[in-house]
């Protein structure tokens, strides 16, 4: 709700006024209500217990979702892009805000930083990549507001073309922002490694009975981490005491590795 109505505060001062940074700004601000929008629908999803279909879970809708949000976001940047050319081109009037205004962008400002510090805490507790990728995201949207409050100034001090200068800035950000979106859920939707395989052989191998360890496989999903491996074994143990020594290979690299789940075969050498 904080951040749908730091976009309504945006939207209506940028129409009023006519300030092509501020509706840039208002773009950037609605990735976050997009986001957040998303997280809800989609948590019925990706919270789903594993079942015959999924069985690793249902936990990369989570990061799809992030990235459906980048299809209203290109052509947000390209009208908003367009529109700031027309206006330096045609060397259109400077928006010019009233102190309300400029009041009204500065109490959004307060709300986003708030936001960021608290969706912050509780997407690193609650190990949301969605979450923490979104406090991120607010916080170079506290950066473009100081920029936006920055060129309102300079046009009220007659500063000419401060408005669609800005503007463009804003598209970068929100590009980059775009592109950190990308880089953040691409790691999970293409199974990534999440461990380096050495670390993972060389715990594995640290305990007492494993001869080898080989076949390392790990991946990330919406925060849990898993892995497989297959470590060799004295062909002279019995079930018992090789399972217990998977046991302890398990343990060991939930300890050291910070694994949540690790599937651990056994095979005789």
């Amino acid at each position: 709700m904080a951040n749908v109505a730091v976009v309504a505060a945006k939207v209506v001062i940028g129409v009023r006024a006519g300030s092509l940074s501020v509706l840039g700004a208002a773009i950037d601000s609605s990735i976050d209500a997009l986001n957040n929008i998303a997280f809800i629908a989609l948590m019925g999803v990706a919270g789903a217990a594993p079942d015959e279909d999924h069985p690793y879970g249902h936990d990369k809708f989570e990061p799809l979702g992030a990235l459906g949000i980048l299809v209203f976001l290109s052509v947000s940047c390209f009208e908003l892009l367009r529109n700031a050319i027309n206006e330096l081109v045609q060397n259109g009037p400077a928006p010019l805000l009233t102190d309300f205004q400029l009041g009204l962008l500065s109490v959004t400002l307060v709300v986003n930083i708030v936001v960021t510090w608290y969706e912050g805490r509780r997407g690193r507790e609650l190990g949301s990549d969605l979450l923490v990728a979104d406090a991120h995201h607010t916080r170079a949207d506290v950066m473009i507001t100081f920029g936006v409050l920055g060129g309102a100034l300079l046009s009220r001090a007659g500063v000419p073309h401060a408005d669609p200068v800005i503007a463009i800035g804003v598209v970068v950000m929100v590009a980059k922002a775009g592109w950190d979106i990308v880089r953040a859920s691409l790691p999970s939707l293409v199974d990534e490694a999440a461990r380096e395989s050495g670390s993972i052989r060389r715990s594995a191998q640290g305990v007492s009975g494993v001869a080898s360890a080989y076949a390392i496989r790990s991946r990330r999903a919406a925060g849990v981490v898993f892995a497989e491996l297959t470590i060799g074994v004295a062909g002279a143990l019995s079930v018992d005491e090789a399972h217990t020594i998977a046991d302890r290979v398990e343990e060991r690299l939930k300890q050291e590795l910070g694994l949540d789940e690790v599937v651990v075969h056994i095979e005789p050498c």
